[in-house]
Order: C-alpha cells, then sequence, then structure tokens
C-alpha cells in the first residue's frame, strides 16, 4: 500500500492556530468530565463507602481484565440540559471481561440512588442496541432505584423497551449477566429478572417490584426488606438469585466466572493486516481540523495520523476529488473509508456509492470521516442531477450491511450528515471531535434564509420591513443554532457515542472495530434500484 506523504506544517502559524482552537474546545470537556467523576458529589460518596460499598467505577474496574481498556460510551449524556447530572447516572461501555468483549452498564446509586431519568434510559437503549448489533454479552451492575419518579411521564414508554431490547438480547443468543449490589426496585427489578445470570450480594442487595411503603400502602402488609426481596430470600426461596456472592468482591468473581464459562467467540474475521502506528505523530491531530469551519481540511493529513503505518490506496483519486474513498486499515482491521474533503457533488455521491457497494462485495467495514456542509446546491448542481446522484449515495449507506464507523471532525450539516452514515443511518459508533457542529444547516446559513422567507412575504403582502427588527430576529437565530449545533449539545442529546480528544482517535477507533467484529461481517447482496 502506499504511504501518504503528509504536507502538514506543525510550525507554521495557522497549524499553531488550529491547534489553540482545538485545544480550547477540549476544556469544557474537561470541566464536564470533572462533574461525571465526582457522580453525585463527596457527600454522596462518602455515605456509600460508609455502607461499605464499592463506587459505580471501582467495581467496572474490578470486573475487567487487568490493564483492559474501557472504551466509555456516552460520557457526556444529558449535558446539554442544566437540569440534568452529566453522564445521566449511569456508565456504559465495551470492556474485556475474562478474554471476552462485553458490554457493561453500571448504575451510578451516589446520584439520587443510580434512579433513571430520560437520559439514563436514552443512554441505556443505545447500550443495548450496541449490544446487539455487534453480539456483545451484557454484564449490568445494578443498583438503582428504578424509575426517576418526578420525570415518570418522559420515561414510562421508552423505559419499557428497555426489558425488551433485554429480552431480545438473549432470543439472539447473546448472553445477559447481571450483579445486583444494592437496591434494585420496581424497573430496576426487571433488570436481574429478565438476565439469563443473577448474581446477588448477601445482606446489600434486595429486589422487589414494590418496596416495604408500597406494600403497606397496597395490602397493608408489613414486612422488612430481607423478607420482601432479600438477596438470601431469592437465593433459597424464589429462585431469582442463580449465585449468591458473599459480598461485592465475591459477586465479581463470579461474574467473571460466568463470562469465562460461556466459552464465547468472536463471529467476524480477526485482525489480518500489520497493526504498526502512523508514520506520524497522532499529536499533530490537534492541529489537523481548522479553527473556523467554513475552511476547508485536507482530510489525508487526519487519514495520515490513524491508519495503520498510514498507508492508504485511494480509489478514484481523479474523478470526486472532494469525497476521498480508499482502502487502509486499523488496529489490523481492514477498512474503507470514505472522507470528506469539501462538499459533495454529482460526481462524489456518485463515486461514494460505487465504493460503498465494492466494500459490501468484499465485506470490509467502512468508515465514514465527516467534514461536510452538504450537497451542492444551484441550477447548475440540478440541472446536473444532484438530486438523483445524492439518492444513490443516501441509498447505497442505507442498505450497507457491513459494519459503519462514523468520525465527525468538522461541520455535518443536512443531507450532507445523512449521506456519510450520520446517527440517523445507523453506524455501529459515532465518534465527534469537539471542535464538531452538526445542524441543519450553519446559523448564519438558517438566518438569512429566514429573512429573505420574511422580507419576500412583506412584499407580497405590501407592508413594511423593519430591518432592525430583522436584523435583532438573525441574531438570535445564529445565537440558537451555535448553541444547538456545538459538540456538547449534542452529545448531550446522544446524537453520537462520545466526544473524543483528537489523539485518541485511533485508539477509540481500533476498540471500536475490534467490537464490531464480534459479530459477523457480512456485506449487502441487494440494494434499493438506483435511479440512473
Amino acid at each position: 500500500m502506499t504511504v501518504i506523504e503528509s504536507k502538514l506544517d506543525p510550525k507554521s502559524e495557522i497549524f499553531e492556530c488550529d491547534r489553540q482552537a482545538m485545544l480550547a474546545a477540549l476544556r469544557p470537556l474537561e470541566e464536564l468530565a470533572v462533574q461525571v467523576l465526582e457522580a453525585g458529589g463527596g457527600k454522596a460518596v462518602d455515605r456509600h463507602r460508609s455502607r461499605g460499598k464499592l463506587l459505580a467505577r471501582e467495581r467496572v474496574d474490578l470486573l475487567l481484565d487487568e490493564d483492559a481498556p474501557f472504551l466509555e460510551l456516552s460520557c457526556y449524556a444529558g449535558a446539554h440540559d442544566p437540569r440534568s447530572q452529566p453522564g445521566a447516572r449511569l456508565i456504559t461501555g465495551v470492556g474485556t471481561v475474562n478474554g471476552v468483549e462485553c458490554m457493561i452498564l453500571a448504575n451510578q446509586s451516589t446520584v439520587k440512588g443510580g434512579s433513571l431519568n430520560p437520559d439514563a434510559v436514552a443512554k441505556q437503549l443505545r447500550a443495548l442496541e450496541i449490544a446487539e448489533r455487534n453480539r456483545l454479552p451484557l454484564i449490568t451492575l445494578v443498583e438503582s432505584g428504578g424509575a426517576d419518579l418526578p420525570t415518570q411521564a418522559d420515561i414510562f414508554v421508552p423505559g419499557g423497551r428497555t426489558f425488551r431490547e433485554l429480552t431480545r438480547l438473549t432470543a439472539a443468543g447473546i448472553p445477559t449477566i447481571s450483579l445486583v449490589f444494592g437496591s434494585s426496585t420496581a424497573g430496576g427489578a426487571y433488570m436481574p429478572g429478565m438476565s439469563e445470570y443473577t448474581v446477588l450480594v448477601k445482606n446489600a442487595a434486595s429486589v422487589y417490584l414494590g418496596g416495604p411503603p408500597l406494600v403497606k400502602m397496597a395490602i397493608n402488609e408489613d414486612v422488612d426488606d430481607e423478607s420482601l426481596g432479600g438477596a438470601e430470600m431469592h437465593a433459597r426461596v424464589s429462585g431469582l438469585a442463580d449465585y449468591l456472592a458473599e459480598d461485592e468482591h465475591d459477586a465479581i468473581r463470579i461474574g467473571r466466572q460466568i463470562v469465562a464459562d460461556l466459552h464465547w467467540r468472536k463471529a467476524g474475521p480477526a485482525p489480518s493486516l500489520p497493526a504498526d502506528p502512523p508514520a506520524y505523530d497522532e499529536a499533530e491531530l490537534l492541529g489537523c481540523a481548522p479553527a473556523d469551519p467554513r475552511r476547508a481540511v485536507e482530510v489525508r493529513e487526519i487519514l495520515a495520523r490513524i491508519l495503520d503505518g498510514s498507508r492508504f490506496d485511494e480509489f478514484k483519486p481523479l474523478y470526486g476529488t472532494q469525497l476521498v474513498t480508499g482502502w487502509g486499515s486499523i488496529a489490523g482491521y481492514p477498512v474503507g473509508i470514505l472522507a470528506n474533503n469539501g462538499i459533495l457533488f454529482s460526481e462524489e455521491a456518485n463515486k461514494g456509492a460505487h465504493f460503498i457497494q465494492l466494500a459490501n462485495a468484499h465485506g470490509i467495514p467502512l468508515l465514514f470521516v465527516q467534514n461536510i456542509t452538504g450537497f451542492m446546491v444551484g441550477s447548475a448542481a440540478e440541472r446536473g442531477g444532484i438530486i438523483k446522484d445524492g439518492a444513490k449515495l443516501i441509498n447505497a449507506v442505507s442498505n450497507s450491511t457491513v459494519p459503519h464507523l462514523t468520525l465527525m471532525v468538522g461541520a455535518s450539516y443536512g443531507a450532507g450528515n445523512y449521506a456519510m452514515s450520520g446517527r440517523a443511518y445507523d453506524p455501529r459508533f459515532v465518534f465527534t471531535w469537539p471542535n464538531h457542529r452538526i445542524a441543519v444547516m450553519g446559523g448564519p446559513q438558517l438566518g438569512g434564509v429566514m429573512s429573505i422567507i420574511r422580507r419576500t412575504a412583506a412584499a407580497r403582502s405590501g407592508a413594511d420591513y423593519d430591518d432592525a427588527q430583522d436584523a435583532q430576529v438573525r441574531r438570535e437565530i445564529e445565537e440558537m443554532i451555535e448553541t444547538q449545533s456545538s459538540a456538547v449539545y449534542a452529545t448531550g442529546r446522544l446524537w453520537d457515542d462520545g466526544v473524543i480528544d483528537p489523539r485518541h482517535t485511533r485508539t477509540v477507533l481500533g476498540l471500536a472495530l475490534s467490537a464490531t467484529h464480534s459479530a459477523p461481517v457480512v456485506g449487502a447482496t441487494r440494494f434499493a434500484p438506483f435511479r440512473m
């Protein structure tokens, strides 16, 4: 394969400007990370420890193999909403347990008892979706008071879907394991109840549909926690507990042994290419995205710093040049790459659709690298067939069955987001850089369009037009779009699986690719009819 020849000058003024802009974009995420790690604050943590309990992150660390990486997902769920706790009271991610890549969920009971609010439900559903599509055994570390009752109207319907998806995992042959460390109440009780394997901690776990106060109100029965739903009762009487653990460490030991006894094997191909590091410094990725989102970025510079050995065999390099396509590998896994070097014209759309078909024909996963303002507009583009050609690309993306990974390194606007396998098109994983912007269109463009529409309407009706008010409305629209298109807002609403430091891109993509190969990698044999 050809090694990409980098033309990036790390000593240039423009590189340093872009690098400083990226570091500035990382700072709000570092502040959010502190809130996520605090998990309820010092008093809640101290109270939790005084009960002899491990924190949720400590449980995850003990469950994982020694020195195994943990690909945490949706870290900042809820960060868009000042009323919510960043992280959504739940830890989710992919990690290795006894040599098996698993999806791990852990309730953070130091935040309102681990009760599930709307953000937590959405985060849990996304984790279950990733587990199902990538054939990852599921391990849930349970300590939850169930639904967050003040927000019950927003979680009752979607919350019920979590139990449906849990049992569908089992039906698909994907193991589900629950380790229960504390209260598992109401909806939380169905997590162990619908798992294949359950482990309850003696004198700590309690599982019941209604706690003692509700039982008193409903049937006037006086009963204590242990008699109603304690670990020993479920191990000796109800049969809900498959294993009774002496303490938390014992529960984790049992959970690891359950995984070992699965004798689980990946169904996809193993890495087949050399996984040597890129020829260029990954730290230089900090300066590979433009400080000004209107400025184009040379995407090959990014590829040179994430691909194995910086090797890249480009496909159709002289045609549709604003979409870079070709073959490379990450962590030894072959990948086909579609990366934006500008706006999409008809040529780029046709090239991308062709390339996606080839990847499916050979069963090769696809990596989409987005920095896209959309498809070309205007009379020349319309006469040239931009709609039908864009439809071909969206058709190919929609019906492709090889794993898709999407990395957003800049703008992601309009149908360009769709055509490059945005979140709505079910990529296996979506990650973004902190400079990322996502919306129907940019703020100035949307404000200008609305201004033209209002001005035209006023002219048709013969009304006077207030230019000062128009300017004020345009400013308000631009400010709204600036807020709602930011990386923090998008990741808070789970439009992606995480905002990552650009320097970690190769590692994150490698872990995600490994996870996708737990399932078979099979290309599509049929697409919807292409409009030629």
